[in-house]
Formats: structure tokens, C-alpha cells, sequence
């Protein structure tokens, strides 16, 4: 089964340069991951302890990990409340007509 068409583009990580298969289109948001995870590698090797690039991929990619799993539970949270403020607008909104119907 295929994906469709796919297309190589470059990326530099901690000086190294990769090229790697994207989408069409999905250029920019692949340099933009790139660019987030070289910060985040150099971040880490600039510390000063020398490790391995595989070390420092792997603790990039995890801090990555841990970032975005604090972030989906953020947004959990956000969507729980706006969902309960909705639901307390919407009755609200509802009490005055059902005054107005017990006044009829």
C-alpha cells in the first residue's frame, strides 16, 4: 500500500546533515522539528559531560516525549473546563425561557 508521494529534504542535527523523506507540503513544519530537536540535543551536549550522539538523541527525544505528554494533559484539562463552562452557560441561557414558560 502506498503513502503517496514523497519527497527528501535536508536537515542539519549537531552539525550532521540528514536528508530524510517528507510529504509534499510538510517542508517547513519538518525544518521547524528539526530546528526543536537540535536545540534541544545541543542543550543537552552542552552540559559537558561527552556522551555518545545516541545518548544525547535519546534524552532529546524523551525530554521531547515528556514535554508533549504534560502538554496533552494540559489541553485535557482545558477542553474539561470549557466543556463545564459551556454546559453551566447553556443553563443559563435556558433558566429565563423556562420562566418565562411556568409564567404562561
Amino acid at each position: 500500500m502506498s503513502e503517496g508521494p514523497r519527497q527528501t529534504a535536508e536537515i542539519t542535527l549537531m552539525g550532521q546533515t540528514y536528508v530524510v523523506s517528507c510529504a509534499p507540503g510538510e517542508e517547513e513544519e519538518l525544518a521547524q522539528a528539526a530546528r526543536y530537536l537540535n536545540q534541544a540535543m545541543n542543550g543537552i551536549q552542552s552540559r559537558g559531560r561527552t556522551i555518545s550522539i545516541d545518548k544525547v538523541a535519546m534524552m532529546a527525544g524523551l525530554n521531547i516525549t515528556h514535554e508533549l505528554i504534560r502538554e496533552i494533559a494540559a489541553r485535557k484539562a482545558l477542553e474539561e473546563r470549557l466543556a463545564g463552562l459551556a454546559e453551566r452557560l447553556e443553563q443559563a441561557l435556558d433558566q429565563p425561557a423556562r420562566q418565562r414558560n411556568d409564567n404562561d
